[in-house]
């Protein structure tokens, strides 16, 4: 087989249908449209149902207020870090490793609930205020890390 030998499937190929080109032509007068109605006059844009409210405006929208700067922490409680020995540096690859968070996000926040009673280094993107001085007071330091 040669490149100019190269032709379509047999019934592959259809004819253009040349409409309003008189009676005979089977197309013409009406152009196969049938006989008035909105289909025969304009053609109907595609989402339209008839004059019903369409689907795209029935359904809510996103709603509401969303900060494109704001940031998303994994949190952590003082209570779970409970699990450390005494002068263990608590980093966020070190969570992750011991599975106290799954993902790490934009960074991590450190929150005051619970109590810590052996002294650790902790390392996070935030702490709250009362984390930062539980932690203190337990004889341990916040090491704030800036992403």
């Amino acid at each position: 087989m040669k490149l100019d030998e190269l032709k379509p499937a047999p019934g592959s190929v259809h004819r253009r249908k040349r409409v309003g080109r008189g009676i005979a032509s089977g197309h013409g007068k009406t152009c196969g449209r049938g006989t008035k109605g909105q289909k025969a006059r304009e053609t109907v844009r595609p989402g339209f149902e008839g004059g019903q409210t369409p689907l795209h405006r029935r359904l809510p929208r996103r709603r509401g207020f969303h900060n494109k700067f704001g940031r998303e922490y994994a949190i952590v409680n003082l209570d779970q870090l409970r699990r450390f020995e005494a002068g263990t540096v608590v980093t966020p690859e070190l969570l992750l490793e011991a599975r106290i968070i799954r993902d790490l996000k934009d960074g991590l926040k450190v929150l005051g609930e619970g109590t810590v009673s052996v002294p650790l280094t902790v390392r996070a993107h935030q702490f709250s205020k009362s984390a930062q001085e539980k932690l203190v007071a337990a004889g341990g330091t916040a090491e704030i890390l800036h992403a």
